[in-house]
């Protein structure tokens, strides 16, 4: 809260767009006293400098915290206030009830927010160099991720439709192997026409070869494909199903070389101690952890502001009667997806967090439900290690829930029995 908002002279917004942005500024009783519209280019952007002078750097909302509007004002020296897109929607329709929509009036609408309601708004506090690097490079590399998985979802549907015997040979087909087999035995003919010798040789090339499913997959290769699909088909699907791979080993080796940049970032980070002590999250969680969350501890005061930015934090609902609560969707959805994957794998390796988690079972909640409450302890501990700038102790963990008389320590105690 800043108690002297009131006193600023003059409050700004910028609606962006992809070439070009709308700029409104108000002062203190809510007169606008510019109003302007620039391009997205480097001369627009000077244009932009020398409107905005007569205003100083006064504060500026805009409805994004990232891309290269927020970059050029935040290169520029403005404190920048992001605005959510669901909050900005409410302050358009309390300006236009009827609905109308343009971009000068959505500057409006967010500068005399900004205004109004500003002094409440957390201001965007950018990260230093290495921590904004880090983050960027695993939120690409999700989206990668991601993208790899739609490419293996179509490669599946693909063969399903032509080469079910191929499907059913793998469990995990995100694997480059499962890839290899399609171009190496792209059809069922072609498995077939190869034989046993290179059908073991390809298990041994591959690193393959167990006991247990090397029989398995050797004779449901000798029984062949019962089902064939019709000549027009398997010759479509069949090319479909190589470009595909194709794609896939080309994707994975550029996952790769961002999986060696994030190591690389993350190793000389100066919090790769901190997180890289956390149990669970190993060389893959630990950066996307320490990237989203950041290295300005000012951004979350308390362990409460970082459990509701992770989404483990539930959304209370009362009306009348009526007390309910539900899951938070407005939240950053990197990190909540993050946290998941980090809380579920701390239960293999911390007794304590897997004691946790079946108290919670044990009392009626589901598997979604536990690995959020567990987030939530799990995010309290690391929000004290982030502030003290301490790593993760398990003993002195473990002593803290005996001498507190938490419920975890006789479940944990009943566990190890």
């Amino acid at each position: 809260m800043n108690p002297n908002w009131n006193e600023q002279p003059y409050y700004a917004a910028l609606d962006w767009a992809k070439e070009h942005h709308d700029v409104i500024v108000v002062d203190r009783v809510g007169t606008i006293v510019a109003d302007f519209q620039f391009a997205h280019t480097a001369q627009g952007w000077e244009e932009f400098s020398q409107k905005m002078q007569p205003f100083g750097k006064c504060p500026m909302t805009i409805e994004t915290s990232a891309g290269m509007a927020v970059d050029q004002l935040l290169q520029r020296g403005y404190s920048l206030y992001p605005i959510n897109p669901l909050s900005a929607k409410e302050y358009r329709q309390r300006k236009a009830p009827s609905g109308t929509k343009t971009d000068r009036q959505d500057a409006w609408s967010l500068a005399d927010a900004l205004r109004t309601d500003g002094q409440a708004w957390r201001v965007l506090i950018p990260q230093d160099e290495a921590t904004a690097t880090l983050r960027l490079l695993c939120r690409d590399e999700i989206a990668l991720i991601e993208h790899r998985t739609a490419l293996v979802n179509q490669l599946e549907a693909t063969l399903r439709d032509y080469y079910p015997l191929a499907q059913e040979s793998f469990e995990d087909w995100t694997k480059p192997f499962a890839w290899a087999f399609v171009r190496s035995f792209p059809t069922p003919a072609a498995l077939a026409q190869a034989g046993k010798r290179k059908w073991q040789n390809f298990l041994h090339a591959h690193k393959l070869w167990r006991p247990d499913t090397a029989a398995q997959r050797l004779a449901l290769w000798a029984g062949g494909q019962q089902l064939n699909a019709s000549p027009s088909v398997l010759n479509a699907k069949s090319l479909l199903a190589l470009s595909l791979v194709n794609v896939l080993e080309t994707l994975q080796r550029q996952i790769q070389q961002y999986r060696s940049r994030i190591t690389e970032a993350f190793a000389h980070h100066p919090d790769h101690d901190l997180f890289g002590s956390l149990p669970g999250a190993k060389r893959t969680l630990a950066p996307r952890l320490l990237g989203l969350i950041g290295s300005q501890r000012q951004i979350f005061p308390d362990a409460d502001s970082l459990m509701c930015q992770a989404g483990v934090s539930p959304v209370a609902y009362q009306s009348g009667r009526l007390r309910k609560a539900h899951l938070r969707f407005v939240c950053d959805h990197f990190l909540r997806h993050t946290v998941h994957l980090w809380v579920d794998e701390t239960r293999k390796t911390c007794p304590w967090a897997q004691a946790y988690y079946q108290a919670k079972r044990d009392k009626g909640h589901d598997h979604a439900s536990a690995l959020r409450c567990l987030g939530k302890r799990w995010l309290k501990v690391l929000w004290r290690m982030w502030q003290d700038h301490t790593t993760y102790d398990e003993n002195k963990y473990l002593q803290a829930l005996q001498q507190h008389g938490s419920f975890v320590w006789p479940k944990l105690q009943s566990l190890s029995l």
